[in-house]
């Protein structure tokens, strides 16, 4: 029994419980270090002092529009100062932030308005033939800002005004507050709905807290960092980093259209010491000219996410100074859920023992309460023989709330109290998980699984190679066999029988791809490869010969 002399008068009251909320670091920011820089972007400069106004300006202009603490604000931008400043200036009135992708068609777009309900809608310029679309599609339109960057290409004005001539009608005093309970809504962001209409995914206040701290935690990220802007802040809000480097203090590079050229520029110019993405941004820093980075005398913290990042990539960036560390999350986990902790003795292995171990999904990040691999069905937990697959399955303060107006979807996905990934993976003998596949990504020919991201590896081995994506190909004998859609590295040249006799030194001679396309791979603006596609050609005769 409890003792009552804890629970009597003990409560909770201002002096001892403040809601969690992510814009309380920028509050800190401003006030020790107003001075420093925090946001770069082209010739812009800004301090966090100024950060900090204007932020408040937004959240002021938007108010005096009557749009108050509930409703949604939309930002379609790449990375510029103005979706940076979104990320605390829409919570600091109680309205919830709406990042959307920059590369989703005119339907998707309008289909997220819609559903989220956006009372605003800040865009960028160069955008605008796309959002145009979008609006016009609305029955009813929301107030409209446009960015109007320097740095844009092309596009016209949608709005009624940019938005720097928006900011002069905000105060930059505005007196903000916490929200009256850190589970309220903080951010909403789509899933990539490749089957039906994306999923709305919530987060709350708490979530993108403890998230923001864990960043900084798990990457042990020094006080004044200078991060560089190549993973999309509209991608589950740029895995709350915008947060995490107003708590260190840090520099936000920003960088408008990511590029192997303008990393190496930006790291040059800036001194960038950390920096996020997708394989595919790794890929084109290691493949840039190597000129590009002579005389970058320091090394560069670096966070990699995917399902498995190709154990070429880890190598071929920690040959270009990038030490990385792999994360692995989903927009349903703010982001990065588990790390590939690294473990000292590794540093005595050979680099491509060292890109093996690191190439795992690891473990759960200091802030989410539990990482594990469990069948699907009976959510019993798989043993940890690295051979036994299950589902990944997480629990704890950095999972969302659930799906907007989606019950169903979300009874699916938090069904047995855990949440419910979809990734296929087993757990290894030292506790680490490894991911095998998605669960529709796994083949299945002549009744033996064969995981598309096994082969994918043996084929980023190559050198021609840039990068791979292996699916299924129907087959009237074998029902599926492996189908690979190649990229190859510029300049470089492979026949499909000399990549097939490649795989064959790596791989099962049934897990060998049947069918080769060579052609550029579709991909996301965060990178990743869409598969859907591919899977749809592939299962079109005419598009593989």
């Amino acid at each position: 029994m409890a003792n009552p002399a804890y629970l009597s008068g003990l409560d909770r009251n201002p002096a001892n419980y403040t809601p969690l909320n992510p814009v309380t670091f920028l509050e800190r920011a401003a006030a020790l270090y107003p001075d420093r820089l925090s946001v770069v972007h082209g010739a812009e400069r800004y301090t966090w002092r100024q950060t900090y106004a204007r932020c408040r300006r937004l959240a002021s202009a938007l108010a005096r529009r009557g749009i108050g603490r509930g409703d949604t604000v939309a930002v379609m931008a790449p990375n510029v100062p103005a979706i940076y400043e979104a990320h605390f200036g829409v919570p600091m009135l109680g309205a919830v932030l709406n990042t959307l992708n920059t590369r989703l068609d005119p339907e998707t777009i309008a289909f997220m308005l819609r559903h989220g309900g956006a009372r605003a809608l800040i865009t960028d310029r160069e955008l605008s033939p796309v959002v145009a679309q979008a609006l016009a599609l609305l029955a009813e339109r929301p107030l409209v800002i446009d960015i109007d960057d320097p740095l844009a290409q092309g596009g016209t004005r949608l709005g009624e005004m940019d938005y720097e001539a928006f900011l002069q009608t905000g105060d930059a005093g505005f007196a903000w507050e916490n929200p009256p309970d850190e589970w309220d809504a903080i951010a909403l962001n789509y899933t990539s709905g490749t089957t039906g209409d994306p999923k709305g995914v919530v987060y709350h206040y708490r979530g993108a807290y403890l998230n923001a701290v864990s960043n900084i935690v798990n990457w042990n990220m020094p006080q004044h960092p200078v991060y560089l802007w190549t993973l999309p802040m509209f991608h589950c809000n740029g895995w709350c980093f915008p947060w995490s480097v107003a708590e260190r203090a840090g520099t936000n590079i920003c960088l408008r259209k990511v590029e192997g050229g303008a990393i190496w520029e930006a790291v040059r110019a800036h001194g960038v010491t950390h920096m996020c993405g997708a394989p595919i941004v790794y890929a084109s820093a290691i493949n840039a000219p190597a000129e590009l980075r002579a005389g970058i005398g320091h090394r560069i913290a670096g966070q990699v996410a995917g399902a498995a990042p190709p154990a070429a990539i880890i190598e071929g960036a920690e040959q270009a100074g990038i030490d990385l560390t792999h994360v692995y999350g989903l927009t349903e986990t703010y982001g990065p859920a588990s790390v590939c902790a690294k473990q000292p003795e590794w540093t005595a292995l050979p680099l491509d023992a060292r890109a093996e171990r690191n190439g795992r999904q690891g473990v759960r990040v200091p802030m989410q309460e539990a990482m594990t691999v469990r069948d699907s069905a009976t959510l019993d937990e798989v043993p940890a023989d690295g051979e036994t697959m299950g589902e990944i399955m997480f629990r704890g303060n950095i999972t969302m709330k659930g799906y907007l107006s989606n019950p169903a979807a979300t009874a699916a996905a938090f069904a047995g109290g855990w949440f419910h990934t979809g990734d296929l993976a087993v757990a290894q003998p030292d506790g680490y998980v490894k991911i095998r596949d998605r669960s529709k990504d796994i083949i299945i020919s002549g009744g033996e699984n064969i995981s598309s991201l096994e082969v994918e590896e043996a084929l980023y081995r190559h050198p021609a190679v840039l990068s791979a994506a292996v699916v299924a190909r129907p087959d009237e004998k074998w029902g599926e066999t492996p189908c690979a859609f190649v990229e190859l590295k510029p300049g470089a040249s492979v026949s499909a029988d000399e990549l097939r006799a490649f795989c064959r030194q790596h791989l099962a001679g049934f897990k060998v791809p049947r069918s080769f396309v060579f052609r550029e791979l579709p991909k996301t603006s965060t990178g990743k490869i869409q598969k859907f596609v591919l899977r749809a050609l592939a299962r079109s005769a005419s598009a593989i010969g």
